[in-house]
């Protein structure tokens, strides 16, 4: 936790303002991680987008999600209710990028194909902002 809590005040910091919005993924790992960075450091709104229903997140997911939601940090969360494969998380990343200013992925280290990078693809087709930081 520690390298991505470093990763986290030198890459969002800047962008986590007072009126500022940021839309996660909800999923496990670096979704989850930012998250509960963001409800600590930060005074940020939070929107959480799930592909089908919270339920159907994994348990530390669901965790995290909670943890905001008892800290009172938590705006929101949207279910889709899509399915829980490729297309139903296709389409919870692109809700995101429609409502976002800038998209910031976080690649797997040594990858150039998954859902974070179809993510910043279809940001970069809507001439939106991204910055890409690999762990």
């Amino acid at each position: 936790m520690e390298k991505y809590r470093h990763l986290f005040e030198e890459y969002l910091a800047p962008f986590a303002l007072d009126g500022v919005r940021f839309y996660l993924g909800g999923a496990k790992g670096i979704d989850s991680l930012a998250l509960l960075w963001l409800t600590r450091e930060t005074r940020v709104h939070l929107t959480v987008a799930v592909p089908a229903r919270l339920a159907d997140q994994p348990a530390d997911a669901r965790q995290a999600i909670a943890t905001a939601k008892d800290a009172g940090r938590l705006d929101e969360v949207v279910e889709l209710g899509g399915p829980l494969a490729t297309d139903g998380y296709h389409a919870r990343n692109r809700w995101m990028v429609d409502r976002s200013e800038m998209v910031i992925g976080f690649p797997r280290m040594g990858t150039t194909a998954g859902g974070t990078y179809y993510t910043l693809d279809y940001a970069a087709k809507l001439d939106k902002p991204r910055m890409v930081l690999p762990v």
